[in-house]
């Protein structure tokens, strides 16, 4: 199996880690021969015991039971991490692609290459990375969140506006829907995937390992041209300052005082689930380009993946779970259909729930995954996550509200940010360029 270059520079700066990651899986083999093995499966995605209720039922000798966590960023990370340490941990867990080196760093993870490195050609190439580490396979990719831009099409009509194909067309159109007392967008101060998934599409790349170190980027030239993009939005009252999926935030979609959405392909679910009357008069377009003949696209924090948590007892049975979860058709199927994210899998053409006619007819008829097949393609695959992640998140969120609450500039936030996150890089001994 070939090492991408994400994970050929994970290697290379291997050292920078703070906790050995062990290479060495544990022993499978203490099933009885009573019954079938159980694992315990730990996520935070709705309805994904169906996926589970699936699994058993199609397996005699292997049950599953599902642990409903809190999404990982708000509490379940810590949750899943206290018990390996405990010594009590889950089989397998849910886990952002984001937060896989935060995981390594603990030594949370179990090597599965052995048991799963002949299934790397199920999955796309960079979805397969995310897990790949030093040549070893640490997740099973589950869904990513290419980003689109959902938006009132109706509306767009009614006031003459063009698709925004560029971000200066979406300044424009901005300010045509401004002087219709809407708003064409929030700026969603709470969330740092999507502020980060913003910075990733217009160049950025803010964690880079070199020479046995990390040079930590945030605050760089692409960054605060983003930054500086959405402050003059702001400052105008081009968009609304609130935080999305919020009641004010819902309150302004259904009512059509916020007209589009930049989110992730999973977002659909939550759209469909907050303005059911506006049924028709929504579509989907790729994200505004920052030049005219460029197609680059981000994510929301990369997607998720199915990680067997150190300790387990059955990481052979937890990998098969996990590899079957995210690649088996049936499966597929329910996670797409229950908002899990796009597909990791490379062949989505058994994935009946991508034609689903209720879906298309939410969007006038328009088929929105061919814009999200279209922008996971034109992911920026460069991109590497870095240990700490969940630092990174909380702390960015923190210093954009603080400028924000402030009437302080947007790149004051992504400085500070940049300050931060190398003081707590070098805090748990992790080198820094």
């Amino acid at each position: 199996m070939s090492i991408s270059p994400l994970s050929r520079r994970w290697l290379a700066a291997s050292v920078v880690m703070a906790t050995a990651v062990s290479l060495a899986a544990c022993s499978s083999d203490d099933s009885s021969s009573d019954g079938p093995v159980e694992l315990t499966f730990q996520s935070w995605v709705p309805n994904i015991d169906q996926v589970v209720d699936a699994f058993n039922e199609a397996h005699d000798d292997v049950h599953v039971t599902l642990e409903t966590v809190t999404a990982g960023p708000d509490g379940g990370y810590a949750t899943m991490q206290s018990a390996v340490q405990a010594g009590n941990a889950a089989d397998v867990a849910q886990i952002g692609y984001d937060a896989i080196p935060d995981f390594l760093i603990n030594d949370a993870l179990e090597d599965i290459t052995e048991y799963v490195e002949d299934d790397a050609d199920l999955f796309t190439e960079w979805q397969w990375q995310t897990g790949v580490f030093g040549g070893s396979v640490y997740s099973i990719p589950q869904a990513s969140g290419p980003l689109g831009q959902f938006y009132r099409a109706d509306v767009f009509e009614e006031l003459g506006i063009e698709y925004p194909e560029t971000w200066d067309e979406f300044y424009e159109a901005a300010k045509t829907v401004r002087e219709s007392g809407a708003y064409i967008a929030a700026f969603a101060f709470n969330q740092a995937p999507w502020m980060i998934g913003l910075a990733q599409q217009g160049g950025a790349q803010w964690f880079t390992p070199e020479n046995d170190a990390w040079t930590v980027d945030i605050n760089g030239a692409d960054t605060l041209k983003v930054a500086e993009f959405w402050q003059k939005l702001v400052d105008e009252d081009l968009v609304k300052v609130e935080a999305d999926m919020s009641s004010e935030w819902n309150a302004d979609i259904q009512s059509g005082k916020v007209l589009t959405w930049i989110s992730g392909s999973w977002a659909d679910a939550i759209l469909r689930g907050t303005a059911p009357d506006l049924a028709g008069s929504w579509a989907v377009g790729p994200v505004p380009q920052w030049n005219a003949d460029e197609n680059v696209s981000a994510t929301w924090a990369g997607g998720s993946a199915s990680a067997v948590l150190k300790g387990s007892k059955h990481p052979k049975e937890a990998a098969e779970f996990a590899v079957w979860m995210n690649s088996n058709p049936t499966s597929v199927n329910l996670l797409t259909e229950v908002g899990a994210g796009w597909p990791a899998i490379d062949d989505i053409s058994e994935i009946t729930a991508l034609e689903d006619s209720e879906v298309f007819d939410f969007y006038g008829g328009q088929n929105i995954w061919d814009v999200f097949a279209e922008s996971d393609k034109a992911v920026d695959t460069s991109w590497t996550w870095p240990p700490l992640s969940s630092t990174l998140f909380a702390d960015l969120v923190d210093n954009v509200k603080a400028s924000v609450d402030g009437g302080k500039p947007l790149v004051d936030a992504y400085n500070k940010t940049q300050e931060d996150m190398i003081a707590a890089l070098e805090e748990r001994g992790i080198s820094v360029n």
